[in-house]
């Protein structure tokens, strides 16, 4: 047990909101503040390392408590690509244990979810309003797009999904844009259908800039778009029967509670697509809503403790103690 590496790790990073710079507003032991589990998973990571440091306790194998950003938004896992392929620990982990999302604990996400972000940009020659009424407009086309991508067939099982999450575009409202764009996510717990959606939406994205030049004229200019890949999340699954599932579970039970498993993407997607043994739990309390704005988290005493205590005991199960 002496080379084992499991390492603790806690997203510090979170997603922003025009309502993150709130005030934190508690009542009854609810947090109203998006994004409110993200404050709780570092405050799981720091009461477990404090724990660790004044009761002495030596554990056979090191145990690594890292904080690491680009989980949310844009990031594309950028933190956990350094840790694991750049960085001084790269081969050095051989287990990874990550805290992801409020709950009892009994839930452990042991399949990662593979996505890809898109950034889709439609250009045109822009124009007055009403002086250029009638060329084709970058915001039509980014609207058409988005209602072909609506129209794109996804299975329910394996899950796979499609969502517009951010648009922008234009300098007036009196103008017509030169440039319209949107940012997309796509995902699936299957890597086949992903790339089928991904060629499907890709199809769609061009043949909304030609409905749009063949719809209005293109006397001072076509429309033009821009796919730029964003962001790449692979997949990959851990067998239940791997030590660090079985480990994991057996504490679960332990609380009384059955574990299960699912699939989600987290910090965990890297090492699981690097063959690392990893899985995410979740570090106590309850919550809903998440990356909405109304997004919360109970920070009861009871339940919260709970959950320090089964992170703490999971870690201390994988380390093992001397």
């Amino acid at each position: 047990m002496s080379d084992w590496r499991p390492l603790s790790i806690s997203t510090v990073d979170y997603l922003k909101t025009p309502e993150s710079n709130r005030p934190r507003e508690v009542a009854y032991g609810i947090v109203r503040e998006p994004p409110a589990p993200f404050f709780v998973h570092q405050r799981v990571v720091l009461a477990v390392a404090r724990a660790f440091e004044r009761s002495g306790v030596q554990t056979t194998g090191t145990v690594y408590f890292v904080g690491n950003v680009g989980e949310e938004g844009p990031g594309d896992l950028r933190g956990m690509k350094y840790l694991f392929e750049k960085g001084p620990y790269k081969g050095k982990i051989k287990f990874f244990l990550s805290l992801d999302g409020a709950g009892d604990g009994s839930d452990m996400i042991t399949g990662a979810l593979g996505s890809k972000r898109y950034r889709v940009t439609y250009r045109g020659p822009g124009g007055h309003s009403y002086g250029s009424f009638g060329i084709v407009n970058p915001a039509y086309a980014l609207a058409t797009a988005m209602s072909r991508m609506t129209r794109i067939p996804v299975p329910a099982n394996p899950r796979t999904t499609y969502s517009v999450g951010v648009i922008g575009g234009g300098t007036s409202v009196n103008a017509i844009p030169s440039e319209s764009w949107m940012d997309v996510d796509l995902r699936s717990e299957s890597p086949e259908e992903l790339t089928k959606l991904t060629e499907r939406f890709l199809v769609q994205m061009r043949a909304a800039a030609e409905d749009e030049n063949l719809a209005r004229s293109t006397a001072q200019g076509r429309i033009e778009v821009d796919v730029r890949l964003t962001g790449e999340r692979p997949s990959g699954s851990i067998p239940e029967n791997s030590p660090i599932v079985q480990i994991a579970s057996a504490v679960v039970r332990k609380f009384g509670m059955r574990p299960m498993h699912s699939i989600g993407s987290t910090d965990a997607n890297i090492p699981i697509s690097l063959h690392i043994p990893a899985i995410t739990i979740d570090s106590g309390g309850n919550g809903g809503r998440a990356h909405a704005l109304d997004e919360w988290i109970d920070v009861e005493k009871n339940a919260s403790v709970k959950g320090i205590h089964l992170v703490l005991t999971t870690i201390v199960s994988l380390a093992g103690i001397q």
